[in-house]
């Protein structure tokens, strides 16, 4: 039976490929250049024309992907259907047919087209216990809206911690750095490295509560692996003299790594890896944009931006190099902790062994530090048990500890003794924040109005960046009317002491809202702490907002 092959050979696919982007994209810059309103200056346009370059990069990137599929699939075709006619078809056939006649009698000849094809190692020769499930790299959860195409992939793995999870106020942080354009540009990817399902869904229940609008809108990302991407932690190799549970913990860290990247790769043109115990400066992500077009449109060759200098936190990469670090953690998962790695990967690629005392201006041309860096590393308490990670970016400068505003005119009592000079008055006033110890059940700040205010808005943030965790608990926002209300009322929900509650202290430590205009003016507002604290408490962030005209 003979089989015609229909199909292109992969040069002449990639050149059909590369014809289509130049049909697509040539058109376009033109576009970009006469139509934009801010194409005036020469950086401006370079900046374009860095970014489409990039962006073809990628789009380059997801083609050879896809042909490798293609590629594989032909393969198996030809095997299933015992193609036998490649010879006749081939560029070359007259010549192999000529050759073939002056061997008779030889075996020679019986060695052209074999069906057999050489196979080079993949991810289960360094990784064999994924071929003991099925579904070892299915993902056991995922919540998304399939955003893809996008500048920037934000990859935040994160795990249970014995202490206290930083992940909702890193990720409050990460989007408070963003304007609506950045965030119709990006995708931050929460990569719950852990198997209890029980446990992702509590977390994806606790993002869905305070971000319901990021997630609905495609900003956010949340998935989980399968149980069988991970090996039997128990019987890993002992390297570098460390314990058990520290091999542990760093091995599990390059193959949580090695997994979002794979799963980050093909829905943007760049990935930074970021930690999710992190607070980010604003514009964060136009400033690391900027820099690698910038970069980009110099022909600088670049491998890391480097926008932190602690750790594996804020480095950037171009999707279509992530291969190169999957490849290398999968590797070497039990041998080395991931920042290590990703430091011998780089020497590995730029160091002359024969110069040696060059290493380090080798590997500086490539993995570029910018400078003030974005990020800061907030948390205290490791996901390793036991281990208190104080460690801080230099680099990153002052941050702010509190956010002062101007309040009605209120004369504030605390039930909550104050540390130093941090009192609730001053913090009322915006000098400083309010820094309370241990908070116990019953305890109230309270704001007593010089005259009853028609409140708008309220917003209280607990907690700060040099202290992460000393937030208000189970806390409740109150407000007592000038007219009492029925406490039997349906409608609100009213204490016995006449006051109606209005808000509460959510996971992140923010307590926000509006008050109905049904309850009129107030003549107090207080906070209403309901459990015990293990930490103290800080407010740094106090703004009561009046109904302008209605006083």
């Amino acid at each position: 039976m003979t089989v015609v092959n229909l199909t292109m050979s992969p040069i002449r696919k990639r050149n059909c490929f590369l014809i289509f982007i130049g049909i697509v994209f040539v058109p376009f810059c033109f576009f970009v250049i006469l139509s934009a309103p801010d194409m005036s200056s020469e950086d401006a346009l370079v900046e374009r024309i860095a970014e489409l370059q990039v962006r073809i990069q990628y789009l380059d990137s997801m083609y050879r992907s896809r042909q490798e599929d293609l590629q594989q699939m032909s393969q198996h075709f030809d095997q299933s259907y015992n193609v036998d006619n490649n010879t006749s078809n081939s560029p070359h056939a007259s010549d192999v047919k000529h050759a073939i006649r002056n061997m008779s009698g030889l075996h020679v000849a019986s060695g052209l087209n074999p069906s057999v094809s050489i196979k080079f190692p993949t991810a289960y020769q360094f990784l064999p216990h994924l071929l003991d499930d099925p579904n070892s790299l299915k993902l056991s959860y995922m919540l998304s809206k399939n955003r893809d195409g996008v500048s920037l992939v934000l990859g935040i793995p994160t795990v249970k911690r014995e202490k206290y999870n930083y992940l909702m106020d890193t990720l409050q942080s990460l989007i408070d750095g963003l304007s609506d354009e950045e965030i119709d540009d990006t995708l931050i990817v929460i990569f719950v490295a852990e198997t209890d399902l029980d446990y992702v869904l509590k977390v994806a229940s606790e993002l869905e509560r305070k971000f319901p609008l990021h997630l609905e809108s495609g900003l956010i990302d949340i998935i989980a692996p399968s149980p069988g991407y991970y090996p039997n932690f128990e019987k890993l190799q002992i390297t570098l003299g460390d314990s058990l549970e520290r091999v542990k913990w760093r091995s599990k860290q390059n193959l949580d790594y090695a997994f979002l990247m794979t799963y980050c790769q093909i829905k943007g043109t760049f990935y930074v890896q970021l930690e999710d115990d992190i607070m980010a400066k604003p514009s964060y992500m136009t400033t690391m944009k900027k820099f690698a077009l910038e970069k980009t449109s110099k022909k600088e060759p670049w491998i890391i931006l480097d926008f932190c200098q602690l750790g594996f936190i804020g480095k950037m990469f171009r999707s279509t190099q992530l291969p190169w670090l999957i490849q290398f953690f999968q590797m070497f998962f039990n041998d080395k902790p991931v920042d290590w790695l990703l430091d011998y990967l780089i020497t590995t690629k730029e160091c002359n062994w024969d110069k040696r005392d060059n290493c380090k201006s080798d590997k500086a041309r490539v993995w570029i530090h910018y400078k003030p860096s974005l990020f800061q590393h907030i948390g205290m308490h490791s996901s390793l048990k036991g281990k208190v990670q104080k460690l801080k970016d230099k680099q990153f400068g002052k941050v702010a500890l509190f956010f002062p505003h101007v309040n009605p005119e209120a004369d504030v009592t605390s039930g909550i003794k104050h540390y130093k000079q941090y009192s609730l008055r001053r913090a009322y006033h915006g000098e400083t924040f309010f820094w309370g110890l241990l908070p116990q059940p019953g305890d109230q700040l309270a704001f007593n109005f010089k005259s009853p205010v028609l409140v708008n808005k309220f917003f209280f943030r607990s907690g700060n960046a040099e202290h992460p965790t000393d937030k208000f608990y189970n806390t409740t926002v109150e407000v007592q009317p000038v007219e009492a209300v029925n406490p039997n009322s349906n409608v609100l929900n009213v204490t016995q002491d006449g006051f109606v509650v209005v808000g509460k202290f959510d996971s992140a430590g923010i307590a926000t809202g509006s008050i109905d205009e049904s309850i009129g003016r107030i003549n107090i507002l207080r906070l209403n702490v309901h459990s015990e604290s293990d930490n103290w408490a800080i407010l740094s962030e106090i703004h009561i907002q009046e109904k302008m005209g209605k006083r």
